[in-house]
């Protein structure tokens, strides 16, 4: 367990900056910016550090009802950081500075075109947290244990691609990559290994 403290708040900023992130592309990608949040905060129970998740609202255009991190498309001229704080605010009304930030994770290009850039945040305030409808179905707390069962994630084939399905288990659900993959990457950075996400594969349905 980590208690939702200034001791873990330091120990996972350390871990972030441990961590090296794959370099830019020298040249600018054709896939489009976004940017999601692994938001930290007290787990249901209080005794561990959990991220937030959410289901996106049945009304939405693209992957509606899916499990996601908060986040969404970069704004003209907007870094991923900024839209990483600018999506959580409208998603769930959590309002952080650029102080709460404790570091980012790889770059994950999806199937459907985007370059998505993980930004791992601090967010002690939880009890502001305010689900937007028009976005959000419902909003949910893992707790870090939780993805650090050796069982938590498993990898599959299918015959559309050469490259492995990562799968976390979660309260008799499966979630997929991209969402998968970034959550498998900060439990490996949690745990100080260098592993690589990028060429996990999502699932054929999430390729639109």
């Amino acid at each position: 367990m980590r208690p939702f403290d200034d001791a873990t708040r330091r120990n996972i900023a350390e871990a972030c900056a441990s961590f090296a992130r794959l370099p830019d592309a020298a040249e600018p990608s054709p896939l489009k910016r976004a940017a999601v949040v692994l938001a930290l905060t007290e787990s249901n129970d209080g005794d561990d550090t959990a991220f937030l998740i959410t289901k996106r609202a049945s009304s939405l255009r693209a992957h509606r009802g899916q499990w996601a991190l908060p986040g969404g498309r970069c704004d003209a001229g907007e870094t991923p950081v900024e839209a990483a704080l600018r999506e959580l605010e409208e998603e769930l009304a959590l309002r952080l500075s650029a102080d709460a930030v404790l570091g980012l994770l790889d770059d994950y290009p999806t199937r459907s075109g985007y370059l998505i850039t993980p930004v791992v945040v601090w967010a002690a305030d939880s009890a502001a947290i305010r689900p937007n409808p028009d976005e959000v179905a419902s909003v949910h707390r893992i707790g870090l244990a939780t993805i650090e069962h050796d069982d938590a994630f498993d990898f599959t084939d299918i015959p559309e691609s050469t490259r492995r399905v990562i799968r976390f288990h979660h309260q008799m659900s499966l979630i997929h990559a991209p969402t998968a993959a970034l959550i498998y990457q900060f439990r490996e950075v949690l745990a100080g290994r260098q592993t690589r996400v990028t060429e996990l594969e999502q699932p054929v349905f999430a390729w639109k």
